[in-house]
């Protein structure tokens, strides 16, 4: 018997020991696990810093680099490729903002439909349970909560106005007729100051009245009178100011487009700017609409819960015409419904939009929701 005891205590001692062991080896295993998901975490953190910092510094230069670009190109090239870019902007914007709406319509679906769920699904049950009881809600918060079917969740605000980037043309047309206009006007202006030097009449219905015209230039530039230089003269000096007229119209019309194009990109970019921030507003809405679903989600489950306990007071206790018959924690248990009502239904009486932005008075009624729902789990536990 002695052997066996001393067998077994042996016995006892080594798988305390290998259990020991084993716990250690677990534990260290467990710290070593911890410890190799902090540093994964933080090696993950400081990645997604690196890359965002180079994202960043790719977009500074390729700003750098289009800005170069465009003081080597022409206005007029440049001026195309400002309007592009503007549009590019105006677009990307405007799409980004079209994505926030859709996504904002799913999630008011979903909000709507978790609504509908609490409501089916534990929160009515239990304000007719309540009734049954003789448990009377206060008068305010019976007020207050009356018109939740009426109110609007959401209601997008746009105040940007439109912009419409419009592209540039080069004004070649245009200086194509100015320079014609002035070609002509400088070949009847030198015809009529050579006439009114020479005492002559011009009648344009007979060429012949042209040659001493055409005479007198040519000896102007001293070629002895020969109509065929004069005239050609004439021609040349009226080709140059059709040269002169279009060269300046078309550059007169670069530098217009290019400072045109410049003040509509800078006009995308602050349209951009008050559309990037409706984007951000909506995405501030979109975050509490879930969270606000996942707390309607959370109440369907407690109200289910009392649900139970007011129908275990109904049956076991029946219907009684005062509060003070029932017994106290019956009591307690009906006046917790009835705050989680109160608490859910101002939440769902409160526009989550004001203006276009997220409503400070929604954010409040939710928190003061979680509150009042974490006070219950607790309870629970």
């Amino acid at each position: 018997m002695k052997e066996q005891n001393e067998v077994m205590e042996n016995l006892e001692e080594k798988t305390e020991e290998v259990i020991e062991n084993v716990t250690d080896k677990v534990e260290d295993t467990a710290e070593e696990v911890k410890e190799e998901l902090a540093e994964a975490e933080e090696t993950i953190k400081e990645e997604v810093d690196e890359t965002k910092e180079e994202i960043s510094e790719e977009v500074e230069e390729v700003e750098e680099d289009l800005n170069s670009q465009i003081k080597k190109m022409k206005k007029d090239d440049a001026s195309k490729l400002l309007v592009k870019k503007a549009k590019i902007i105006v677009k990307d914007a405007e799409g980004q903002l079209e994505k926030c709406k859709l996504l904002l319509s799913d999630d008011l679906k979903e909000y709507d439909k978790a609504v509908q769920e609490l409501k089916a699904n534990g929160m009515d049950a239990s304000e007719e349970l309540l009734t049954q009881l003789s448990y009377v809600s206060d008068e305010d918060e019976a007020e207050k909560n009356k018109n939740i079917e009426d109110v609007v969740v959401f209601e997008p605000k746009d105040d940007v106005a439109p912009i419409n980037i419009k592209d540039v043309s080069s004004g070649k047309f245009t200086g194509i007729i100015m320079a014609l206009l002035g070609g002509v006007v400088t070949f009847g202006g030198m015809a009529f100051v050579a006439s009114e030097k020479l005492g002559k009449t011009i009648d344009l219905s007979q060429l012949s009245t042209m040659e001493p015209i055409y005479s007198w230039y040519s000896r102007l530039i001293g070629l002895k009178g020969d109509m065929f230089y004069g005239r050609l003269f004439m021609i040349l000096a009226a080709l140059l100011v059709v040269w002169l007229i279009y060269k300046i119209r078309v550059s007169m019309k670069a530098s217009k487009n290019l400072n045109h194009a410049t003040a509509q990109l800078e006009a995308a970019e602050e349209y951009t700017a008050q559309k990037g921030s409706c984007k951000d507003e909506m995405d501030k809405v979109d975050a509490h609409i879930h969270d606000t679903i996942a707390t309607l989600k959370t109440y369907q489950v407690l109200f289910n819960e009392q649900k139970g306990k007011l129908q275990r007071i109904l049956h076991i206790e029946g219907e009684k015409e005062e509060l003070t018959e029932y017994h106290e924690k019956s009591v307690s248990e009906m006046r917790e419904t009835q705050g989680l009502i109160n608490s859910v239904k101002s939440l769902m009486a409160t526009s989550m939009s004001e203006e276009g932005k997220l409503s400070a008075k929604s954010t409040l009624f939710l928190h003061s929701a979680k509150n009042k729902m974490q006070k219950a789990i607790d309870r629970l536990y």
